[in-house]
Order: structure tokens, then C-alpha cells, then sequence
């Protein structure tokens, strides 16, 4: 069978799914074009046992069968009946023994990995289903008695397969790129880290092409890991869309990719020896810890503070930005928005979410689609909002010094630097998201304080993108 046929049930199969259950099964089946890529990466010199769990009608299995030789046997797990009707016949086709389970993958994992049952694999390939795992559900805990500690459904899938397959086993999944960074995905990057080695990434440039025909919007990498083994490089490809235009490769380094030095094991996907410089660069060379100033996100949860919101500045009342604020960088204050207030009442119950007015750089933790960089970053001066005290929202990221402001140049500068093509640049490495967290603003680099201040003599919050990346890559 080959593999534009398969598209073509792909499509049929897809159309008869109930909307509902994909998204509760987290049901994205894989085109083609992908299927062929991935089969690629792997490879074989002995006898292969192949799995496939959430194997849908059968995509990845024919597509890996294609590239393998010897192939002994098949193992596929796939709970939806309309699925599995189409799996059955598409894998019969391949002339190999084959056995469908039609169990919870997660729950009959746990079972032969505790047990010390059912087949060790040599080779696997996998779209997982994504979605978020509620912490006490039966997943979660079942995961827990394998040293598993996930928060999604792929991930989950993932880390099982790895500890189904024998050493030197091979794994090739596509995957969100969400785990790549992270405070929740963190155990996730341990335990992959441990059992096993990246050899290969794909980055798809496009965040809508990998799944266009179910309009998904999110980043996908296609990773290949190898259990129990070290490798001398990783390869990082990239490609335009889900057909591979303009597909590149280039080789790294694997402390590129994941630096021993990091704590929170973020992985980085460089696509171009350039992004090597970073390193090497001036613009980089200090954490925020190291520069003496920390980060937070806004204390105040507006929709848990409802009573004491403002549409409109009052006596005794306390500013409070929001993104509408800023107008090509100036503060326009008071502004009505028909959704967020200008203002909160003071009130001594919630005065710890108050901090003095000052110098601070407030970064934008979730952009828009429309937004061409993924870090958005503001300026406040003291007079700014025109009180002794400010109020900052959970959707802010605040740099700031004891809950206090920075002095002006150190602020200005931040500012300058964070909305430079080179910081957006950078950040594209280590995020594939746009939420921009306060763990990834510690685990960045900046310049030193004095390269911060003279950047910021030379900022002008009204600045254009040229005009920024002028001042920020002259001290490269």
C-alpha cells in the first residue's frame, strides 16, 4: 500500500470521527509527507519488533514498514473502533505479523512494565495524543508507580515507550515542542535525558501546516532518541512546511542542544551555526541572577479581585497597566478599555500586592498571534501612572529588585535589549511558544549592567525595530 493512498483513508477516516472524541482522545492522525520523514530517521542492521501506540489507521506503521528490514513483528495500540477497523486492513496488507491491542496504552504499559511482561521493542514510531493529564486522575497515578511524573497525554505516551524499548532501541515521535522548556515538563526532560540520547530534531517553521487539515495550531518537532547511548552529534533539521520546502540539516554539538550547566534541562534547537553565536556574544554572557535582579510574575489576579477593580482612577485608588496601555511604547493613563480597568481600590487586605512606584520593565507573558516577536517588553518610570504605588497583573512578567524598581538606565536598557531581533531570535531556540515564562527570563542570558546602561542612554521607548536593533547589535 503506498503512501498516497493511505492519505486518502487518512482523509476518510478523519471525516467519520466524532469532533467530540478527538479532542478527548487528543486524535490528530499524521499525514504522509510526515509519516515518510519519520520512517527515514530510523534504521536497522538486526531483526526489528515495531511498535505504534495511538497507531490510528496505520500511517507511521506502514511508512516505518517501508524502511525496515526484517521486521519480526508488529505492536499496535489504538482504543477507537472506527480506527482500528481501518488499521486492521492497512496493516494486514503488509504481509507481517501483527497484533492490535485494544487496551488503554497507559494503563496496559504499566502493567508489563511492572510485571516485567509483554515484548521489548527495538524501533517506535508515534504521534502521541496531546492532552493535559488532570493530577489525580488514574493516569496520573498509574504513571507515578513507573517513576513517571507527565502532565500530558504525548509526553506520557513518550516516556512509557522509552522504558518498552531495549537498549539501543530507537524512537522517533512527532511531539509538541512544549516540553522543551518549562517548569512542568522539567521531570519529563530529566527522565528522557536519563534513558536516553537526541540524534535527530525537525523544527517545521509553520506552526499550522503539520496538522492543517485539523486546524491545529501548535509547534511540532519530529525527535529521534536512542535508548542507553551516547551520540558525538545531533542533527537539527528544518523545513518550511509539513512537505519538507526548503528543508536544511545542520550537525551540534549535543551540549548545544542540552547544556549540562542548565538546571532546569532545557533543550534548544538551533537551525543555523549562527545561533552558535550566542554564546560566544557580549549580549549573553550574564543570568539575571547573576546581574543581581529578579523576575515575577504580577501578584494580581484581576478576576479573583473583582470588588476592588476601577474602571476609572479614584481618590485612594492604585494604577494598574494592561497591555493597552502602551502605545508604541508611551503610556497613555487612565484609557478605557471595554474589558480591563484602569485602577484598584486600596484596600489593607490586599496591600502586599502593592509594590512602590519606580524604574520597572514589564514583559508581556502572553503575545499574540499578530505579534511578530515572541518577547514584548515595556518601560515604567516612577511618574509613569502619576502614584506612590502600582499594581502589576498576573499577565506581566516584572523585572524588578525586591519588589522594588531598577535604576533607570538598568530599565530602559532591559527594555531596549529584550525587543531586539536578537533577543527574539535567541529566545526561538530555547521556546516554541508564545508564552513567555518567568522561569525562561532566568534561565536567559543579558549583557553586563554597564553594557545594560549604556543601551538604555540610547533607548527611547518610542524607537522603531530598525532603530532598536541598531543600538542592541552594536555591542554583539
Amino acid at each position: 500500500m503506498n503512501l498516497a493512498l493511505i492519505d486518502n483513508i487518512r482523509l476518510e477516516a478523519n471525516a467519520k470521527l466524532i469532533p467530540s472524541n478527538k479532542s478527548i482522545l487528543g486524535q490528530f492522525m499524521t499525514p504522509s509527507p510526515i509519516a515518510e520523514f519519520m520512517a527515514n530517521l530510523l534504521t536497522n542492521d538486526n531483526e526489528v519488533e515495531l511498535m505504534d501506540c495511538g497507531a490510528g489507521i496505520g500511517t507511521l506503521t506502514i511508512a516505518a514498514a517501508k524502511k525496515l528490514k526484517n521486521i519480526n513483528t508488529i505492536e499496535q495500540w489504538e482504543i477507537d473502533p472506527i480506527m482500528r477497523e481501518y488499521l486492521a486492513g492497512n496493516t494486514k496488507s503488509l504481509g507481517i505479523p501483527f497484533k492490535i491491542r485494544h487496551e488503554d496504552f497507559i494503563e496496559d504499559a504499566v502493567k508489563n512494565i511492572l510485571n516485567g511482561t509483554g515484548t521489548r521493542f527495538t524501533h517506535a514510531i508515534l504521534n502521541p495524543p496531546y492532552k493535559k493529564i488532570n493530577s489525580n486522575s488514574n493516569h496520573r497515578k498509574l504513571l507515578r508507580t513507573v517513576g513517571i511524573e507527565t502532565v500530558n497525554l504525548y509526553t506520557a505516551f513518550l516516556a512509557l515507550t522509552i522504558l518498552l524499548m531495549k537498549d539501543g532501541g530507537q524512537i522517533v515521535a512527532i511531539i509538541p515542542r512544549s516540553f522543551c522548556n518549562g517548569t512542568y515538563y522539567k521531570p519529563f526532560r530529566e527522565f528522557m535525558m536519563k534513558h536516553c540520547a537526541i540524534e535527530h530534531i525537525h523544527l517545521f517553521k509553520s506552526r499550522v501546516s503539520t496538522f492543517k487539515d485539523d486546524d491545529v495550531l501548535q509547534e511540532n518537532i519530529i525527535i529521534k532518541l536512542v535508548k542507553g547511548r551516547t551520540v558525538s552529534k545531533v542533527e537539527v533539521s528544518s523545513s518550511d512546511d509539513n512537505k519538507f520546502t526548503n528543508l536544511k540539516q545542520y550537525d551540534f554539538e549535543p551540549s548545544n542542544i542540552l547544556s549540562q550547566n542548565d538546571p532546569e534541562k532545557f533543550i534548544r534547537i538551533p537551525t543555523s551555526d549562527v545561533h552558535l553565536e550566542f554564546g560566544e556574544s557580549k549580549l549573553f554572557e550574564h543570568t539575571l541572577g547573576d546581574l543581581g535582579l529578579q523576575v515575577s510574575t504580577g501578584p494580581v489576579v484581576d478576576f479573583r479581585s473583582r470588588q476592588f477593580l476601577l474602571r476609572e482612577p479614584a481618590d485612594n485608588s492604585v494604577p494598574i497597566p494592561y497591555p493597552h496601555h502602551f502605545v508604541d511604547g508611551l503610556i497613555e493613563y487612565p484609557k478605557t478599555h471595554k474589558k480591563y480597568p484602569n485602577a484598584m481600590v486600596y484596600d489593607d487586605s490586599i496591600s502586599k500586592q502593592f509594590w512602590p512606584s519606580g524604574y520597572y520593565v514589564l514583559i508581556k507573558r502572553f503575545s499574540s498571534k499578530e505579534e511578530r516577536r515572541r518577547v514584548v517588553a515595556f518601560f515604567v518610570e516612577p511618574d509613569s501612572f502619576k502614584s506612590n504605588l502600582i499594581a502589576f497583573e498576573n499577565g506581566w512578567n516584572v523585572l524588578h529588585i525586591a519588589k522594588n524598581g531598577l535604576e533607570k538606565f538598568i530599565a530602559s536598557g532591559l527594555t531596549c535589549f529584550l525587543n531586539s531581533t536578537e533577543v527574539d531570535n535567541y529566545f526561538r531556540v530555547f521556546s516554541g511558544h508564545t508564552q513567555v515564562n518567568a522561569t525562561d527570563l532566568r534561565n536567559m542570558n543579558f549583557p553586563s549592567l554597564t553594557t545594560l546602561a549604556e543601551i538604555g542612554k540610547q533607548f527611547i521607548p518610542s524607537m522603531t525595530q530598525s532603530e532598536i536593533d541598531v543600538i542592541v547589535e552594536s555591542y554583539k
